[in-house]
C-alpha cells in the first residue's frame, strides 16, 4: 500500500470549500431577513434616544406606543404585544369579548325626596277625601305665627306675644242662630262678631237676603260689638260678582263696619253647585271682581276658605291685595301662606246664644286699620 505524502493533509478539497460557500450564502440571506425590514425602526429609535424632548403626534386619535408610531409588522418592545392600548378608551366601547358591563346594580339611585318632610310641599286634603302634595309657592307672604303662643280658655283661643295677648275673640253668626242677646254675647268676652248680610242661590242664582241680617247688625252695633260682614257666593261670572258686592254696600248704608267684608264662595255639601263648571282662573276672575268692588267704596275685603279653596279653586297670587279668613277647625293650621282670621272651631257656644255657633280669632285689630 502507498502512503499519503505529509503535504497532502493541508490540501482542502474543492466540495468542502462549496459546502462553506453554501453555509455563508444562507447565514447571510437570514441576516438580511432579519435586519433589514427593522433599520428603519431601529433609527427611529436612535433618533428618539437622542431628542431631550418627546413631541405627541398631531394626530391625537393616532395609537402610540413607546412614543414610536406603530406599523404593521413592527414590534419594538414586549409591552408593544398588548395591542388593546393601541385603541382610544371609549366609556361605551364594548369590552374585547363583546361583553357589555351593566354597573346598575352598583351604582346608587338618586333618591327621591319626602314631600312630607322636605319643607317645599303641603298636604292638601281634597272632596273626595284624597291627600295631595302641593309645592309651596316662593312668591306668595307665609304666616310666622308661633302656635306655642295659642291658649285656650273655655273654648275662647288667644295668641299671646311676649307674654301680651295680642289676639281678638269672634263669632260668625247668620240666621240659624236665630235671635241673639249681643249684650251677653259681649259680656261673654266676644271682640267682633261676622254677620252675613246675604247669598245667592247655588241652583235658582238669585240673591236673598239674610232674614236676620238687618236685627243683627244693629242689636250687635249697639251692644259695643265690632263688626264686620260676609256674602255666600254663587257667582259664575263677574258681572254677578259685582252685582253681589253692590248688593252688599248698599245694605251696610247707614251703619258702620270695623271688620271686613269677606267674600264666601265654596261648594255645596252633597249637591252640585252653580260654580262646579268654573275653572279656577274663572274662581279667581271672580273673587277679585267683588273685592276690588268694594276696595272701590273705601271698605277692607278680605277672602274667606278652607286650605283647599285657597290653595286648589283660586290662584292667590293675583289676590295677594286682601286678606285671608282660613277655615280650618279643630286642628292647628298648616296653611302656609298669611292670613289674618281663623275659623278654629264649628258649633262651639257663647253665652247669649241658644244654639251653636263658630269661634273665631283675628291676629289683626280690624277698628285700627
Amino acid at each position: 500500500m502507498k502512503l499519503k505524502e505529509s503535504g497532502d493533509n493541508n490540501r482542502i478539497s474543492p466540495q468542502y470549500i462549496a459546502g462553506v460557500l453554501g453555509v455563508g450564502a444562507v447565514l447571510l440571506i437570514i441576516l438580511l431577513i432579519v435586519i433589514i425590514p427593522n433599520i428603519d425602526s431601529l433609527s427611529a429609535k436612535k433618533d428618539s434616544n437622542n431628542t431631550e424632548e418627546t413631541t405627541l403626534p398631531e394626530d391625537a386619535s393616532s395609537p402610540v406606543v413607546n412614543d414610536t408610531q406603530v406599523g404593521e409588522g413592527q414590534i419594538t418592545s414586549p409591552a408593544d404585544l398588548d395591542f388593546w392600548d393601541l385603541y382610544p378608551e371609549d366609556a361605551n366601547q364594548n369590552t374585547p369579548d363583546d361583553t357589555i358591563i351593566d354597573e346598575s346594580e352598583n351604582s346608587i339611585p338618586e333618591t327621591e325626596e319626602d314631600p312630607a318632610t322636605d319643607g317645599k310641599h303641603t298636604a292638601v286634603t281634597l272632596r273626595d277625601g284624597t291627600v295631595e302634595w302641593v309645592v309651596i309657592s316662593q312668591y306668595l307672604p307665609k304666616n310666622d305665627y308661633n302656635y306655642t303662643n295659642l291658649v285656650s280658655k273655655n273654648d275662647e283661643m288667644q295668641y299671646y306675644i311676649d307674654g301680651k295677648q295680642t289676639s281678638y275673640f269672634g263669632i260668625d253668626v247668620s240666621k240659624y242662630q236665630d235671635y241673639i242677646d249681643f249684650v251677653k254675647v259681649k259680656k261673654a268676652g266676644v271682640d267682633f262678631v261676622m254677620i252675613r248680610v246675604g247669598s245667592r242661590g247655588y241652583g235658582t242664582g238669585q240673591i236673598m237676603m239674610d232674614d236676620y241680617f238687618y236685627d243683627n247688625i244693629k242689636r250687635a252695633t249697639d251692644a259695643g260689638l265690632r263688626v264686620g260682614v260676609y256674602f255666600s257666593s254663587q257667582a259664575v261670572t263677574k258681572a254677578e260678582a259685582i252685582e253681589e258686592a253692590n248688593t252688599v254696600i248698599v245694605a251696610l248704608e247707614g251703619y258702620s263696619i270695623d271688620y271686613p267684608i269677606v267674600f264666601d264662595m265654596g261648594f255645596v255639601d252633597n249637591d252640585n253647585a252653580r260654580i262646579e263648571a268654573l275653572s279656577r282662573e274663572g274662581k279667581t276672575d271672580i273673587t277679585k271682581a267683588f273685592l276690588d268692588t268694594v276696595k272701590s267704596y273705601g271698605y277692607t275685603g278680605m277672602i274667606y276658605g278652607d286650605k283647599e279653596w285657597l290653595i286648589k279653586e283660586i290662584d292667590m297670587s293675583k289676590l295677594t291685595d286682601y286678606d285671608v279668613w282660613l277655615e280650618q277647625p279643630q286642628d292647628l293650621p298648616d296653611y302656609p301662606y298669611k292670613f289674618s282670621m281663623w275659623q278654629y272651631k264649628i258649633n262651639g257656644s257663647v253665652d247669649g246664644i241658644s244654639g251653636y255657633v263658630n269661634l273665631n280669632i283675628s291676629f289683626v285689630d280690624y277698628s285700627e286699620k
